[in-house]
């Protein structure tokens, strides 16, 4: 057998490294302005773990290492938050998870955010914010199994001091279902295998 197209650039299994839970610092590469499937005003934050954090460049070697073709390369799963502009109850509030973004943003950078115009998304590449990561469990296949999610963004002087979230299960009844009938441990899936917009 010849040596198939690209082997020496993938991945075995095991060598993965996942993203280390508790809290990063972190750099925005993209802020685009999107509308959920129903309609509503939404943001998607790209971000990737930037100096002094110890997973540096995390995601852009994951998305360099993407072996599809450039125009399919997607940014990893991992490193984007969908973030509702509106309150999700009251539509004529704004949501808690957009000011704290927004916040973040401002305390992290000693930036203040300018509002209005067609570019206003673009002020948001290359400033610092921190992120956390904890842990969620989903279901795949009849399988359950625990994902690392960016669970929220705080100021980059929280990062350091930053607690590690409680894993968040799938309800208690609907895990002790799947748990008898599977009878079998947890699946790890790589984090890369959800992936959403192009970078």
């Amino acid at each position: 057998m010849q040596k198939p197209k690209g082997y020496d650039d993938a991945q075995a299994s095991g060598e993965f490294t996942p993203v280390e839970l508790g809290g990063h610092y972190c750099v925005v590469k993209q802020v685009a302005e999107r509308q959920s499937s129903n309609g509503k005003d939404m943001i998607v934050v790209l971000i990737d773990f930037a100096k002094p954090d110890a997973q540096d460049g995390y995601f852009s070697r994951l998305y360099e290492n993407d072996s599809r073709p450039q125009d399919e390369k997607k940014w990893p799963f991992v490193g984007t938050k969908y973030i509702m502009v509106n309150d999700f109850e009251d539509s004529s509030k704004t949501s808690r998870q957009f000011k704290t973004f927004c916040t973040c943003i401002e305390k992290s950078n000693n930036y203040e955010i300018k509002w209005g115009g067609n570019n206003w998304a673009q002020q948001f590449k290359g400033k610092k914010i921190g992120a956390v990561y904890g842990e969620e469990e989903n279901e795949y296949d009849g399988k359950t199994f625990m994902r690392r999610v960016l669970k929220w963004f705080c100021n980059v002087d929280a990062v350091k001091d930053a607690r590690v979230p409680e894993p968040k299960y799938l309800k208690t009844v609907q895990r002790a279902n799947t748990a008898a009938s599977n009878n079998t441990d947890f699946i790890n899936l790589p984090e890369t295998s959800e992936e959403e917009i192009p970078f």
